[in-house]
């Protein structure tokens, strides 16, 4: 069992200004990469505005607790990036793939014209292509640095059930899919208009009209009639493949009128008192895999399977085991990467600048020793993020 924590890295720029110059003062040193004061300034202002959103009431207080790990923060965004270049990880197989998911789910063409979408929401497409690539390799650095060595075993699953046994307390539900075979609407049509010979106001001007009305109205009355039987012919045909072994999720995408027929008929999940009575009768007494016969509603014939049923009640531990598994994983991981942080803290280069401080330092650190090529990488990662700074101006 492996699994990701996904950190999101914004990398953004604030630009300070003293006679008419973009000033980046340097707050932190990690390995080769540094952070700047206007980065710092950034997160600080981010982490107030995602206070005011979690809790408008206790903003202040959540500000105050968090405030002494932002720095904390941006170094440990940095530090899974620099393992990742010992480790190999480019993250640019990966980096393709979303891109171009990213690009179907837009309905977009062609790459060009996700970077021009991107472009028009003021987005420079390097840097988010950048901050995309930065969250890929550090999801693989902690994916195999830390998920993968993490266990839980039968013995803490359950215990775990155990001890949340009454938060795991249900309703009785159901999960659905439907097949729905609306009948085809006849197409209106326009009434005949009198002959000019007739406007004449003549006693037979009101029964001929009121004849040819009736005789519309029992036309369209059997196109009803008809559309309605072939609608209730198709379902009972589509019923008879599927109970023939036919997929219902397939025969859903090809045949059904209903909104939900391109996820296969999927309709959600329904306790019981939200379906009308009839359907929540005829549903309820059914097993997870079973088919109804066709049923007529208001808007034509349907087809439902009952994909799941779950009893009122404490589900038993086999039902929720994969659950309790992500609980315990994410409950393992953060400590794990915690230690492993740390770990890398240990092990590489980190300069504080005085009058900041690291909450995540450990005892083991060691303060580098600056040589003339760790200048020069500085020198030149300074230069690129002012570059980026005038670039938004």
């Amino acid at each position: 069992m492996k699994r990701m924590l996904l950190i999101l890295i914004g990398m953004s720029f604030v630009p300070a200004f003293a006679a008419g110059q973009v000033v980046e003062e340097i707050v932190a040193r990690v390995n080769s990469q540094i952070i700047t004061r206007s980065e710092f300034l950034r997160s600080k202002d981010q982490l107030k505005d995602d206070v005011k959103q979690q809790d408008p009431n206790n903003a202040d207080k959540l500000f105050s607790e968090r405030e002494k790990d932002i720095l904390r923060d941006l170094i440990d965004q940095q530090l899974p990036l620099e393992k990742g270049k010992d480790l190999g990880i480019t993250g640019d197989t990966d980096l393709i793939k979303r891109l171009d998911q990213m690009r179907k789910d837009m309905k977009l063409e062609t790459m060009e014209e996700l970077e021009k979408a991107a472009t028009a929401q003021g987005i420079s497409y390097e840097d988010f292509k950048q901050n995309m690539r930065n969250q890929i390799v550090t999801q693989k650095v902690i994916g195999e640095e830390v998920g993968s060595h993490l266990s839980i075993t039968t013995d803490e699953q359950q215990k775990f059930y155990g001890e949340h046994k009454n938060e795991m307390e249900q309703p009785e539900s159901i999960k659905l899919s439907e097949i729905l075979i609306a009948p085809e609407k006849p197409a209106d049509k326009p009434t005949a208009a009198k002959p000019a010979e007739n406007n004449t106001g003549g006693p037979n001007d009101g029964g001929d009209s009121a004849k040819n009305q009736a005789t519309d109205d029992a036309a369209k009355q059997a196109e009803e009639t008809a559309a309605l039987a072939a609608a209730e012919t198709k379902a009972n045909e589509l019923l008879k493949q599927i109970r023939a072994g036919a997929s219902f999720e397939d025969v859903a995408k090809k045949n059904s009128s209903g909104p939900s027929a391109a996820q296969g008929g999927d309709l959600g999940v329904f306790k019981r008192g939200t379906l009308a009575k009839e359907l929540e009768d005829k549903t309820f007494a059914m097993k997870a895999g079973e088919v109804t016969d066709v049923i007529r509603t208001k808007q034509g014939y349907v087809i439902l399977k009952v994909t799941d049923h779950q009893m009122a009640g404490i589900p038993p531990l086999k039902d929720v085991g994969p659950k309790i598994q992500d609980a315990l994983y994410y409950e393992k991981l953060q400590p794990a990467l915690r230690a492993y942080l740390t770990k890398l803290r240990e092990e590489a280069y980190i300069d504080i600048k005085e009058g900041y401080a690291d909450s995540g330092a450990s005892p083991n650190q060691t303060k580098p020793i600056e040589t003339t090529a760790a200048k020069e990488t500085e020198a030149k990662n300074l230069k690129k993020k002012k570059k980026k700074v005038l670039g938004i101006l």
